[in-house]
């Protein structure tokens, strides 16, 4: 494989993982949240299950990097296609860890020190699940969260060190 396909692999994995997130946006704004939201209404209500319905979409979600995966490497030989399977299953790994482990404690673990990003993070997704309704939430990204939720610690600690 020569230095170029490799180059242009690797901006195609990251194009796809980037793009991931926008697809994740509006698959939880318009399907998690709309007609499907018999299978996601139980990841906005308090149980204690270690599944819930809700995991049915990581298993939809895998679908096409599995099919990619396998058309890409036992069908027709193609590092384009498998390139995109990479980025579509490294944004599950991300979410995985991010969105069930580190937000969720589906596994009891907590990164001892949390940055500004990561925090962000955290409080969009509990401004979400603020409301257990499929109407009137808001924070549908699971990888990116705008400035406005950044916690109002970090607000503080920023201002106070402006001044100083």
């Amino acid at each position: 494989m020569s230095g170029w396909t490799i180059f242009l692999c690797s901006v195609i994995a990251v194009g796809t993982f980037l793009f991931w997130e926008f697809v994740a946006w509006a698959s939880h704004k318009y399907v998690m949240h709309g007609f499907l939201w018999r299978w996601h209404h139980s990841h906005h209500t308090v149980h204690d299950h270690t599944l819930e319905k809700n995991d049915w979409f990581a298993v939809v979600f895998s679908l096409p990097s599995i099919g990619l995966f396998y058309y890409a490497t036992l069908v027709l030989y193609n590092p384009y296609l498998i390139a995109v399977a990479i980025g579509i299953f490294s944004y599950g790994m991300f979410y995985l860890v991010f969105h069930d482990i580190i937000v969720h404690q589906r596994i009891k673990w907590l990164p001892n020190k949390r940055g500004r990003y990561l925090q962000r993070m955290i409080h969009a997704h509990y401004i979400h699940h603020s409301r257990h309704t499929k109407e009137g939430c808001e924070a549908f990204g699971f990888l990116f969260a705008p400035k406005k939720y950044e916690p109002k610690s970090f607000s503080i600690k920023k201002s106070r060190q402006e001044t100083q």
